[in-house]
């Protein structure tokens, strides 16, 4: 199904006989891509698809290509879930509400309609779209597997991103995958954490660090955190000493951190950060010894970028 030859129909599967074909397709059995139920793109080539599901339910999947100032490369940013249970305050995905993990199958899907509608190979995967992928280790560890060996992504270039799930670190360690790991902290301290990230309140900031310190421990995979820069919230160059510090502190003072921007969210409170502020955090970092990036925004007019996977058709789910 994931080899040179994508096949689309039950009968194209000649490596099963006619009369197993014609039995599974009795019992109810396909192959081939989830319907795109529609489509966005951005003025910068970015594109968002809504896949409709078997059950009706709707899950969204981002195309970034490259830009022409970078080698050619084309990022697919997948779900795991639909919705997402953990509703973090800054999030489009968790207003949304949550309906159930995604199967194997169906993360997978999304990495090959990316292909198909690009016509291309996907060269990068992101798990960064709607879901906590940690807590569905159960479908998302065999779809890494996929996407690595049979689909032939490379695992250091498959990233999955996570804000934290207790006793889930270690099993990701114990998966031995060389996938890179990516950390949602978005605060330096454990009162604003809970604030923005409600299922903090069961995960401490510090414990959560000290997991990531075995993880690498473990796997000697470097891990990256995230930071999404609220204006006025997380943004002041006392944020960026305080978590200076606690990275120092719990092991990490040589860690990478990304900043991201936030993305304007309809119904939030939140500000998007001057971009002023964001370059003075990130030199303060640097500042200390920590490796520090600035994620560049894409899609902002259909949508997409990073914090805006919101499904407007889930206000009225589709009729199976």
């Amino acid at each position: 199904m994931y080899g040179s030859a994508r096949i689309k129909e039950l009968e194209g599967v000649t490596t099963f006989s006619k009369a197993l074909r014609e039995q599974l397709g009795e019992a109810g059995l396909r192959v081939g891509r989830q319907p795109v139920h529609t489509s966005v793109e951005a003025k910068d080539g970015t594109q968002k698809y809504l896949l409709r599901l078997a059950d009706s339910r709707l899950v969204e999947t981002v195309a970034i290509p490259a830009l022409k100032s970078e080698r050619q490369r084309l990022t697919a940013c997948v779900s795991s879930q639909v919705g997402c249970p953990l509703r973090c305050t800054f999030c489009a995905t968790g207003k949304g509400g949550f309906a159930r993990n995604l199967q194997t199958y169906e993360i997978v899907d999304q990495v090959l309609t990316v292909e198909e509608r690009m016509g291309r190979r996907v060269s990068n995967v992101v798990f960064m779209g709607m879901g906590e992928p940690m807590l569905n280790l159960k479908n998302v560890l065999p779809a890494i597997r996929c996407l690595n060996e049979d689909v032939g992504i490379g695992a250091r270039h498959i990233t999955l991103s996570t804000v934290g799930v207790p006793n889930t670190l270690r099993r990701l360690a114990e998966a031995n995958l060389q996938t890179t790991l990516a950390v949602s902290l978005h605060a330096p301290n454990q009162r604003l954490r809970e604030q923005l990230v409600p299922s903090a309140k069961a995960y401490p900031i510090e414990a959560l660090l000290q997991d990531c310190a075995q993880y690498y421990a473990v796997t000697r995979r470097r891990v990256t955190f995230e930071y999404a820069m609220l204006g006025g919230v997380n943004d002041q160059p006392d944020h960026a000493d305080e978590l200076v510090q606690l990275l120092r502190r719990t092991r990490h003072g040589g860690a990478h951190v990304n900043l991201i921007p936030w993305n304007t969210v309809e119904g939030a409170v939140f500000q998007r950060p001057a971009v002023g502020a964001v370059r003075t955090f990130q030199r303060r970092l640097e500042r200390a010894g920590l490796g520090c990036t600035i994620r560049a925004s894409r899609g902002l007019d259909a949508a997409a970028a990073c914090g805006q996977l919101r499904n407007a058709h889930q206000k009225e789910p589709l009729a199976a």
